[in-house]
């Protein structure tokens, strides 16, 4: 490892073209882990694959959806060698991704309805390999007591621009000690508890980037929800998909 290396890494994006990967590059990013809503893990992995270079490595994970739509539990898995599908329970979920021996990242904690509680992660601690400490959409209170979460239960810190918009993307990452080239580099130093520091944007541009943010937030709970839920039919990563094969039936939530 050379000495005072770091590898850059902005931990959880939904989107991905090539304003993303110009914006990663000009924040200084050396790899971005692509987890889009909604999106089966092999399209995942061959869009990754599309993007990816030299300059920046993309990393293909699913944030699986556990729980039903007024209940949601997000949990960022990478290094799935199988799909998981959304709308399951959360315990069959990670039963799923011990079973695979993925990485698993727990995004925004606490936040609003979408997220593990402390109860979670307390079940979970063994399995869970960090957990994000600050986010964009978060207030700072939001922020803090991610931290305090972290700190508690020992559990390694993130920290992503969970870019919906591309020009978000950078505004936050972690940085790791070392100089990694491959995805399953950047997936053991999340494993094995890497040294990294957490880096944000502050000031007016942070709060321009929140305000970005919820706005987009609240569009995908409105008028993107309806369409999802009414208009447009069962999602493509629903457990009784026919993709799935019956594997998660009786898992399903709903």
């Amino acid at each position: 490892m050379t000495a005072g290396a770091e590898f850059r890494v902005d931990c959880h994006v939904k989107v991905l073209n090539r304003d993303v990967v110009a914006n990663a590059r000009a924040a200084g990013l050396d790899a971005i882990i692509y987890a889009p809503h909604f999106t089966r893990l092999p399209e995942i992995r061959r869009r990754a694959e599309v993007y990816s270079s030299e300059d920046l490595l993309v990393i293909p994970a699913r944030e699986v959806f556990t729980g039903s739509w007024k209940n949601r539990k997000h949990v960022l898995a990478l290094g799935l060698s199988d799909p998981v599908p959304d709308f399951i329970s959360l315990e069959a979920a990670m039963a799923e991704f011990e079973r695979q021996d993925a990485t698993v990242l727990i995004p925004h904690p606490e936040f609003l309805t979408v997220s593990l509680g402390e109860d979670d992660i307390r079940a979970y601690e063994g399995t869970i390999d960090a957990l994000e400490i600050y986010n964009p959409k978060h207030l700072p209170r939001d922020n803090r007591r991610a931290r305090e979460i972290s700190e508690s239960y020992s559990i390694p810190p993130f920290t992503s621009s969970y870019a919906h918009v591309a020009s978000t993307v950078g505004a936050a990452y972690t940085a790791f000690d070392g100089d990694f080239e491959t995805e399953s580099d950047v997936l053991a130093a999340l494993e094995n508890r890497a040294g990294r520091r957490v880096v944000h944007t502050d000031g007016p541009q942070r709060w321009a980037t929140t305000a970005k943010e919820l706005a987009h937030l609240g569009y995908e709970n409105t008028w993107q929800k309806i369409d999802r839920l009414f208009l447009s039919g069962q999602e493509p990563t629903h457990a009784n998909h026919i993709a799935y094969d019956g594997r998660f039936e009786d898992d399903a939530v709903y």
